[in-house]
C-alpha cells in the first residue's frame, strides 16, 4: 500500500473545511480511513494542528479532533536525530526540514501538500492535493 506523509495544511483544510481546498483533502482523508492509502503525520505536525484548531473549535473539539486522526493515520516519531537532520536539510524551513526528513524516514512515496515550493529540495516528491489525486486515484 502505498504511503504518503500529509502535511499539516492538508489536515487543517478537512477539519476546518476550508474552501476550496477541503474537497481533496476529504478524499485523501477517505483513502486513508478506507485503507486504501497509508497516511503519515508527524509527531510534530499534531500539535500544530491542536494548536491551531483549540483557537477555531476550541479545547475539547480539538481534542477529539485529534483521537479521530489517531485512528486513521500513521504518527512518524520525531526523534534528536531527526531534528538534527533537519538542521543540515537543504530545505530552507526547518519546520518543513524536519517534515521532509520524517518522511523519508518513513519511507514515505510522497509528501502531500499546498507548498510545493517550501519542499523544491526534498529528497522525497512534493505533490499537490490534486495532482496526488489525479495521478494515483483517478
Amino acid at each position: 500500500m502505498m504511503k504518503v506523509l500529509i502535511d499539516t495544511n492538508i489536515i487543517i483544510d478537512y477539519l476546518d473545511d476550508r474552501a476550496p481546498f477541503a474537497d481533496h483533502a476529504e478524499k485523501i482523508f477517505d483513502l486513508c480511513e478506507k485503507k486504501k492509502l497509508t497516511g503519515i503525520l508527524t509527531a510534530s505536525s499534531v500539535t500544530d494542528i491542536y494548536y491551531i484548531m483549540r483557537k477555531i473549535i476550541g479545547r475539547e473539539k480539538a481534542l477529539e479532533s485529534l483521537k479521530m486522526l489517531f485512528a486513521v493515520f500513521e504518527i512518524a516519531q520525531v526523534g534528536k536525530n531527526d531534528l538534527l537532520r533537519a538542521i543540515e536539510s537543504p530545505v530552507m524551513d526547518y519546520e518543513d526540514a524536519l517534515i521532509s526528513v520524517c518522511a523519508k524516514h518513513a519511507k514515505a512515496e510522497c509528501i502531500v501538500t499546498r507548498n510545493i515550493r517550501d519542499f523544491t529540495k526534498s529528497p522525497v516528491l512534493p505533490i499537490s492535493p490534486e495532482d496526488f489525486l489525479a495521478r494515483f486515484f483517478s
